[in-house]
C-alpha cells in the first residue's frame, strides 16, 4: 500500500474551480470518483490528516497510488461527468446503491397480434404499455393472477402459445378460465386485443367503471333468477376490490411521486423509497450501503438520485415529483439533469406538512427499521469475517491485508472434459460477478499440475494485458447531443495537462473487463504439486506480489510454496473455515461447468461432422426424417426433398453418412476437404 504523501500533488497545482477527480491504484485502475465545488479544498482534505479519515476512506487513500482531476464549467457538468465515470469504471470505493434486480413493471404487449400480460424488467420495448413500478415482484404476480379472473388475457410465452396452436389444446390457464385461449381460436384477435385494452384501462385507474358494470350485470342476473351467473359476477367484483385494497390511496389520485428517506450511523446508511403512482403505493425498495466519506445526508441523497435515476428515461421511470428528507446542496442542477432524462419538469421537494410529510415519516421509520435489522444480522458476520481474515494473515505470515482472495479448482473424469474454476472473495464475502471458468485442452489437460499451471498463467496473462491498457473516457457526443468539449483539462498526478474532455454518453454501457485487479492471495485446491505449479506460473510471469497457498483435502492442511511442512490451523479456526468455504465454492463451480461440458459432449448428433451442413439444415433434416436412422437409410432423391438441400449437397451427405456409397452416373463428385464440386 502506498502512503498518501507519496503521490500528493504539489502546493498550488490543484485548481480552485469545480471539477471531478479520480483516485487510481498502482495498477492504474480507478478506485474512487468524486466531485467538488472547489477541487483544491476537497483534495487537500484527503492528504492533510489521512489517519483522521473514516476507515473506508483511509483504506482508499492508502490503496491509491495517484490522483487526477478534470475542471468543468458548472456543477451540472460535474454531476454528469461524475455519473458517467462511476458507471464506466465502477470504482470499488464509491457508494453504490445496489440490490439484486431492477424495477419490476407490469407490461402489456399491445403491439402483438395477441397481446400478452407479463412482469418485465430492464429496458423498455416499443408498443408495450407499462404499469408500476411494483416491488416486490410477488405482489404484482398475485395481482395479475387475481385480475385474470375478470380479464382473461394471454400470459403464456411464445413457445407455449405456438405449441398450443400446433396441438389444438390450450394450456392449463385456458381450462380453468384464466385465459381466453386465443391460441385455439376461442376468441378472435380483435376481441382479445379489446380485452387487453380493458385490462390496461383498469390498471390505469378506471376501476370504478368496471366494478359498476359488474354490479349491474349481477343485479340483472338476480332479477332473472340466474343465481349461478350472479355468484360469478359477485366473485369478480370481490377480486377487483381486493386488488385495490392492496394499493390503498395515500395521496391525491393525480399524484405520481417517489418518496425517499435515509437512516444512518457513522459507517452505514439505509435508504427506503416508496413509489406512488396515481396516488397509490405501487412498490417499495431499500438499500444499505457503507459510507466512504464523512458524507452528509444531502450528499448521500445526491448520490442516491444519480444512481437510481441515471439509467431511467421517460415519465414512467422518473416521476414529476421526488420527495426527499433533506434538500441537496445543488438542487437546481439536479432538477435540470433529471428534467433532461424525463423530458419534462421534475420537482425535488422536502415536504413540511400534510399527507406527503406524514408519508415521508412512514418511509423514514421503514429506513430506521431496515438499518437496525441489517446491523443486527451483520454484526456477527462482520466480526467473524474480520477475525477470519486477520487470523489467516497472521497464520500465513503475510505482510498485506487479504482484501481479495481467489481460489482455483480443476475438475475432470479420468482426464476427459477438463475444466477449471476461479471464485473470488472480497472482504470475506463472495463476489460472483468476478467468477470465471476455464476449458482446458491439449497438453495442459494431461494432469492436474499442468492444468493448474495453464489456468494461473492464462488468468494473470490477462491481468498483465489489462494492466498495460488503462481505459480513458472516449470523446463522444454528450447526452444533449452537443459536440462542444467542456472547459476542462485532465491533470495527471504530476500536474501535466492531458487535453480536453467531452462528456461521455450516459446511456452507453460500461465496458466489462475480462479480469479485475489482482488478488492478495491465490488458494488452490490441492497439496504441494498444485501449489508448486501455481507458484511457478506466477514466477514465470514475473509476478511477485501475489501469495499462493494450497488446501489439501486429506487433513485440511495449508501448504506454502517450497515448504517441506504444512501450516496446521486449529479445527475451530475461523481462518480455516473461511478457506474451506472458498475451496468448496470453487469445487462446486468447477463441477457444475464440468457437468455442462460433459453433457454437451454426450449429445453429439451424427450430423455434427457433416461438411456443408449448418444448424438450420441439420434441424430441417432431422425434422423431415424424424430420426438419424431414417436419415441414414434415405436415398439421394429423398434427401433432396428437404428444403435447401440440392443434388450436390444430398450426394455429399449420403457419401459422408455411408462412405461406401459411390457417385451415381452423371452425379457430380464433391471434394470432402474443400466442399468443391469435381467436374467429371
Amino acid at each position: 500500500m502506498a502512503l498518501p504523501s507519496s503521490y500528493r500533488p504539489k502546493p498550488g497545482e490543484i485548481p480552485t474551480q469545480p471539477g471531478v477527480y479520480r483516485f487510481r491504484d498502482d495498477n492504474k485502475r480507478v478506485i474512487y470518483v468524486g466531485k467538488a465545488k472547489n477541487l483544491r479544498s476537497r483534495l487537500n482534505s484527503y492528504f492533510a490528516n489521512p489517519d483522521g479519515l473514516m476507515p473506508r476512506t483511509r483504506a482508499m487513500v492508502h490503496t491509491a497510488a495517484s490522483v487526477e482531476w478534470t475542471v468543468v464549467g458548472s456543477e451540472l457538468e460535474a454531476i454528469q461527468l461524475e455519473y458517467t465515470w462511476i458507471k464506466e469504471f465502477t470504482p470499488r470505493f464509491n457508494i453504490m446503491f445496489r440490490d439484486d434486480k431492477s424495477y419490476p413493471y407490469l407490461a402489456v404487449t399491445m403491439s402483438e397480434k395477441f397481446p400478452r400480460v407479463q412482469v418485465m424488467r430492464g429496458d423498455r420495448r416499443k408498443g408495450t404499455k407499462y404499469f408500476g413500478p411494483f416491488y416486490p415482484a410477488k405482489a404484482i404476480r398475485e395481482t395479475v393472477d387475481t385480475l385474470l379472473r375478470v380479464f382473461p388475457v394471454r400470459t403464456c410465452s411464445v413457445g407455449v402459445f405456438n405449441r398450443a396452436q400446433r396441438t389444438g389444446r390450450p394450456c392449463l390457464l385456458g381450462y380453468i378460465d384464466k385465459c381466453s385461449a386465443p391460441c385455439v381460436g376461442r376468441i378472435s384477435p380483435e376481441d382479445h386485443k379489446a380485452l387487453a385494452a380493458e385490462f390496461c384501462a383498469f390498471m390505469g385507474g378506471e376501476a370504478d367503471r368496471f366494478i359498476r358494470a359488474l354490479e349491474q350485470k349481477m343485479n340483472a342476473a338476480v332479477a332473472e333468477l340466474d343465481y349461478e351467473s350472479a355468484a360469478r359476477y359477485r366473485d369478480d367484483i370481490a377480486a377487483l376490490k381486493r386488488v385495490f385494497e392492496r394499493n390503498a390511496v395515500v395521496l391525491g389520485e393525480d399524484t405520481d411521486a417517489d418518496i425517499f428517506a435515509l437512516a444512518e450511523d457513522e459507517l452505514e446508511a439505509a435508504v427506503q423509497v416508496f413509489h406512488v403512482r396515481g396516488g397509490r403505493i405501487r412498490g417499495q425498495r431499500g438499500w444499505v450501503v457503507e459510507k466512504v466519506e464523512d458524507a452528509s445526508p444531502a450528499d448521500l441523497t445526491e448520490h442516491l438520485l444519480q444512481q437510481v435515476y441515471g439509467d431511467g428515461e421517460g415519465p414512467d421511470r422518473i416521476p414529476k415529483q421526488v420527495l426527499l428528507p433533506v434538500e441537496p446542496d445543488n438542487r437546481p442542477e439536479l432538477e435540470e439533469w433529471l428534467r433532461g432524462l424525463r423530458g419534462s419538469k421534475v420537482e425535488l421537494r422536502v415536504p413540511q406538512r400534510g399527507d406527503k410529510a406524514a408519508l415521508l415519516g412512514t418511509v423514514q421509520e421503514n429506513a430506521k427499521q431496515a438499518l437496525a435489522l441489517h446491523k443486527s444480522r451483520r454484526a456477527g458476520d462482520l466480526t467473524t469475517r474480520s477475525a477470519a481474515l486477520q487470523e489467516l494473515q497472521e497464520a500465513l505470515d503475510l505482510p498485506v491485508a487479504l482484501l481479495r482472495i481467489e481460489c482455483y479448482d480443476i475438475s475432470h473424469v479420468q482426464g476427459t472434459n477438463v475444466v477449471a474454476s476461479m471464485v473470488v472473495v472480497e472482504d470475506g464475502l463472495p463476489k460472483k460477478s468476478d467468477y470465471r471458468r476455464f476449458s482446458i485442452t491439449g497438453d495442459a489437460a494431461r494432469d492436474d499440475t499442468s492444468a493448474m499451471y495453464d489456468v494461473i498463467s492464462r488468468r494473470f496473462r490477462n491481468y498483465l494485458a489489462d494492466r498495460t491498457a488503462v481505459p480513458e473516457p472516449e470523446a463522444v457526443p454528450s447526452p444533449a447531443g452537443t459536440k462542444a468539449p467542456l472547459a476542462a483539462d485532465v491533470i495527471d498526478s504530476n500536474g501535466v495537462p492531458a487535453g480536453d474532455v467531452v462528456l461521455t454518453d450516459t446511456t452507453t454501457p460500461a465496458p466489462r473487463t475480462k479480469f479485475a485487479y489482482p488478488p492478495n492471495l491465490v488458494v488452490v485446491d490441492g497439496g504441494p504439486p498444485q501449489v508448486s505449479a501455481a507458484f511457478r506460473a506466477l514466477t514465470d510471469l514475473g509476478i511477485t506480489d501475489v501469495y499462493v497457498v494450497g488446501l489439501a483435502k486429506r487433513l485440511e492442511e495449508v501448504w506454502l510454496p517450497d515448504d517441506d511442512f504444512p501450516v496446521i490451523l486449529p479445527r475451530a479456526s475461523h481462518g480455516l473455515y473461511l478457506l474451506q468455504r472458498i475451496r468448496d465454492e470453487a469445487h462446486r463451480f468447477a463441477i457444475n461447468y464440468h457437468r455442462q461440458k460433459r453433457g454437451k459432449s454426450m449429445t453429439v448428433s451424427v450430423l455434427d461432422g457433416i461438411q456443408g451442413l449448418g444448424p438450420a439444415k441439420r434441424k430441417a433434416l432431422l425434422k423431415h426424417f424424424g430420426s438419424a436412422k431414417k436419415l441414414k437409410a434415405a436415398s439421394t432423391e429423398e434427401l433432396q426433398a428437404v428444403p435447401g438441400v440440392g443434388p450436390a449437397l444430398a450426394a455429399s451427405i449420403k457419401r459422408q453418412l455411408d462412405p461406401a456409397t459411390e457417385p451415381a452416373a452423371g452425379e457430380p463428385a464433391v471434394n470432402m476437404a474443400t466442399g468443391e464440386i469435381i467436374e467429371s
